[in-house]
């Protein structure tokens, strides 16, 4: 068997007015990620973790944020083709687990609707996909509230 792990992180700037995406769902709050896509982090986080346990680079690689395929697209449809990418490479998921930063809103009642979400999108158990959420008790732009972000960590077995 072989085990690979990769790590991925994400980042964006909160705007007013915007939508909040995370884990496939669309958060109430005030602020937005600013982003080509739908800025949805944690999904952009998952598929960078992916993408680096096959050794296949990362998501600005395989979907630019300098084409208009994929401008406002549905990070679902992301994860979707990411893990299709590492299936064709003879890789399947052990187990997910991520971290979402964040001050505000509190997203803990979300978290569940986020795990069935994204195993529905790759076909895969939810027990097989931890979410967790932190705040940075207020310090830097996170605590701020001035973005968001969010780390995975995958491990894949060949």
């Amino acid at each position: 068997m072989n085990l690979r792990i990769g790590y991925g992180y994400d980042v964006h700037r909160l705007e007013d007015g915007l939508k909040l995406t995370i884990g496939g769902i669309v958060v109430p709050h005030s602020k937005g990620c600013v982003a080509h896509s739908d800025g949805d982090v944690l999904i952009h986080a998952i598929c960078d973790a992916l993408l680096g346990a096959a050794a296949m680079r990362d998501i600005g690689f395989h979907f630019p944020d300098t084409s208009n395929e994929f401008k406002n697209i549905d990070s679902k449809l992301l994860l979707k083709r990411t893990y299709d990418i590492i299936k064709e490479k003879g890789y399947t998921l052990v187990n997910i687990d991520s971290t979402i930063c964040l001050q505000t809103p509190k997203i803990q009642q979300y978290i569940p609707e986020m795990i069935e979400i994204l195993s529905k999108t790759i076909n895969e158990d939810s027990e097989k996909i931890s979410i967790k959420a932190t705040t940075t008790e207020k310090l830097g732009f996170i605590g701020h509230e001035e973005g968001i972000s969010a780390h995975a960590v995958v491990l894949i077995q060949k």
